[in-house]
């Protein structure tokens, strides 16, 4: 572990929060990676408490990475994007954080992703994981799709598979609908194939929870299960009209992120898997970049008001 705490000039922070969980990278102000760290989900819908610790924790952690202390807190210039905030009452809630950074530069964690994944330059980007969204931006236009929160949004997402899951697997048990793997792959999940316990294990789940169990809809789906493929089909269906709508705006680069969008891919039409290219960087790589761009901007306005 190399001792940073003696590292001058500005320090950024950037911080990608999710509804499952929060990255953040602490870099110099040259670009050096000094110290990564990962909590807890960052959505402003599970809590401000819960969101603000989950950016503490990994926080702390990124700053032990680079031989700091919890006070050198206040030295870093912070970009966050957070799932959430594209709602007016938590931008609110969050702008008024009396948080321990030098500054602290709010956006969306999906307008972070589009920065990362064409670094800084024009481009669309669908998140598929928690939550399912996607934005392009293409000179200077800002469309963005969905991220409208669990349950009446986020189709397509790992929260929706998994809500789905458990949907189609009570409707089985009560022979509303043919048998179905998925019920086998859900008992075996959780420990229990009685209807009341599945009820109750998933009486008071979150979006993470449901999330978690998204993956066992698409081994089904890999295993021929009829019921499971029409759920995948009608997932991907969501994805594919998100990325038609995106692709009215011609971007120049598309890319496809989030734990779930490797799993959804091969379901997407072929006319869209043909636009994906690889995310040149990480979403908190484009909380530094927003950072930076943020910072300087307002470097700027103080200068023009001095002068």
């Amino acid at each position: 572990m190399s001792n940073s705490s003696g590292q001058q000039g500005p320090l950024y922070l950037g911080i990608d929060g999710g509804g499952s969980k929060c990255r953040v990278v602490l870099v110099t102000a040259d670009n050096q990676l000094l110290g990564e760290g990962l909590g807890g989900p960052a959505n402003p819908l599970r809590g401000m408490k819960v969101a603000t610790d989950s950016i503490l924790t990994a926080t702390q952690q990124a700053l032990t990475a680079a031989g700091m202390t919890f006070n050198d807190m206040s030295r870093l210039i912070v970009g966050a994007g957070l799932a959430g905030v594209n709602m007016p009452q938590y931008f609110k809630l969050f702008s008024e954080w009396q948080h321990p950074f030098a500054a602290f530069h709010l956006t969306s964690d999906l307008h972070i992703a589009c920065i990362g994944a064409h670094d800084g330059a024009d481009g669309a980007v669908i998140i598929a994981g928690t939550g399912s969204c996607g934005l392009a931006d293409v000179k200077g236009k800002l469309l963005d799709i969905g991220g409208h929160g669990f349950p009446y949004g986020d189709n397509g997402s790992g929260a929706w598979f998994g809500m789905q899951l458990v949907h189609q697997v009570l409707l089985s048990k009560d022979q509303l609908i043919a048998p179905t793997l998925l019920s086998d792959l859900l008992a075996e999940a959780i420990g229990t194939s009685a209807t009341l316990d599945i009820v109750s294990h998933f009486m008071h789940a979150t979006p993470t929870v449901y999330a978690r169990y998204a993956p066992l809809v698409f081994t089904a789906a890999e295993q021929g299960d009829a019921t499971a493929l029409k759920v995948v089909q009608q997932g991907a269906a969501f994805i594919n009209q998100i990325a038609l709508k995106l692709f009215e705006l011609k971007p120049p680069r598309f890319s496809m992120i989030g734990g779930l969008a490797y799993k959804v891919v091969p379901y997407l039409d072929a006319a869209v898997q043909q636009q994906i290219t690889p995310a040149l960087a990480a979403p908190e790589f484009g909380a530094i970049w927003y950072a930076r761009q943020q910072q300087a901007l307002l470097n700027s306005a103080k200068t023009a008001i001095v002068n």
